[in-house]
Formats: structure tokens, sequence, C-alpha cells
């Protein structure tokens, strides 16, 4: 089993890297564990959509479906028959 905790991969092992990704990499690596592991969960946040946004999406996917369902584009199925297709699915 590999220990990663010893392992000692830079980003630079990992192709090309741009003089000030270089930069950045070699000063977040001087920071503390503590600082790091926030720097981390803040470059994972901004990779993706803000929650509002997603909620605003939702909302207006769900506005869509209600305005179809009433003018009768859409059908509806009962939850009893959406869990026994699941069912068959599943076997």
């Amino acid at each position: 089993m590999l220990n990663c905790s010893k392992v000692a991969l830079k980003a630079s092992d990992l192709g090309y890297m741009s003089p000030s990704l270089h930069q950045i990499e070699e000063q977040a690596r001087s920071l503390s564990a503590e600082d790091r592991a926030k720097l981390a969960e803040f470059m994972l946040e901004s990779l993706h959509t803000p929650i509002d946004e997603i909620e605003e999406a939702w909302s207006e996917e769900i506005a869509l479906r209600i305005t179809a369902f009433e003018k009768g584009d859409i059908s509806a199925y009962s939850a009893e028959q959406v869990f026994a297709e699941a069912r068959q699915i599943a076997q």
C-alpha cells in the first residue's frame, strides 16, 4: 500500500507550468499545513458554480416543467410507478 504522506509530488512534476504558477506553488508550499488546507479549500470552491446560481437554474427548470405539465406537454407518474420501474431496473 502506498503511503501518500511520504510522496513528494509537485505540480511541476505533472508537466509544463507557467512561471507565475510555479511561483504560486512554491509560495503555497511555504505556508503552514493549516493555511495550505484553507487555500486548497478556497481553490476547490472556485472550481464550482456558486450555490445561488445552481438554485436559480433549478427554480427556472421547475417553472418550465410546471408550465409544460399544466399545458399537457409532459406526463406525470405516481411515485409508486417510478419506484416500481426503478426496482425492475435494479434487478
